[in-house]
């Protein structure tokens, strides 16, 4: 009951959510504050899909900016009245569900980001030294300082990327919530059926 009486609240909390999920993807191109990396393209290849700038970032802005647009009053009285339009329930239940797509790929690609490691510069040159390690490196701290350059870029990546996984992963929640909030306001309403919930 307390989500629905704050049905925009949820999308307003995906607005800040999104903004940081750029600001930390920027910083996963700049290692130890320097450009060089990037324009020598030697990032971590996960860094060039994008998933905090587009996917968490962009998309999600774009859709909180729908959501909000689309629950203002219109969704109460679409949902208090007999003629309620389907159509419009389903649109924030579809809205809703690209949220999830959006976050959940972002929470992937970084994850897969986190578990292979950063491709840094090593004795034996440039590489991912702990691609083979299935993320058991993220305890073994002795094994951090194979990697001298870019500095710290392990430490680097794994704060960054467990950043951007937090943050998608709270889209996602939200986005569920919506889910369950749009179809559970108007099927308690007794209005009309949303995909047969």
């Amino acid at each position: 009951m307390g989500l629905q009486k704050c049905r925009g609240c949820l999308s307003c909390l995906l607005i800040p959510l999104a903004l940081w999920s750029i600001v930390v993807n920027i910083l996963l191109y700049f290692p130890n504050g320097k450009t060089s990396y990037a324009t020598s393209n030697q990032l971590t290849n996960y860094v060039w899909y994008f998933e905090g700038i587009c996917f968490s970032g962009v998309m999600m802005l774009l859709l909180a900016a729908l959501l909000i647009t689309l629950e203002r009053d219109t969704f109460y009285q679409c949902c208090q009245s007999e003629s309620c339009n389907k159509t419009y329930r389903v649109s924030l239940f579809v809205l809703a569900l690209l949220g999830i797509v959006f976050s959940g790929y972002s929470v992937i690609i970084s994850t897969l980001g986190l578990v292979q490691g950063p491709f840094c510069n090593t004795p034996a040159g440039w590489g991912y030294i702990f691609k083979d390690t299935a993320g058991g490196y993220l305890t073994a701290y002795s094994s951090w300082s194979q990697c001298t350059e870019p500095a710290h870029v392990v430490e680097w990546n794994i704060i960054l990327f467990s950043i951007l996984i937090a943050l998608s992963g709270l889209q996602v929640i939200i986005c569920f919530l919506k889910t369950r909030v749009t179809l559970g306001h108007c099927c308690s309403n007794q209005i009309c059926e949303v995909t047969g919930v």
